[in-house]
């Protein structure tokens, strides 16, 4: 687990954003959120062997598309 890279698009962000102030609860609003996107990622994420970098979209964060793994290299 320690060699994945989680990033996020601002977009992505504006759109948790929004979720967020929409459900009016606070940090348990944003729990929820992230959980329903990243849940399967996290499950098959030990699987994964080598470097994992995963990109969170807007897609993502509406449930459009899951949130998969890619490779990426090491900078040194």
């Amino acid at each position: 687990m320690e060699e994945a890279k989680l990033e996020f698009s601002h977009e992505a962000l504006v759109v948790i954003g929004k979720k967020a102030f929409e459900k009016k609860t606070g940090a348990r609003a944003l729990r929820s959120i992230f959980e329903n996107f990243m849940l399967d990622a996290m499950y098959h994420l030990p699987s994964n062997k080598g470097e994992s970098s995963f990109l969170v979209t807007p897609a993502v964060v509406r449930g459009e598309v899951p949130l998969l793994a890619q490779k990426y290299r090491k900078t040194a």
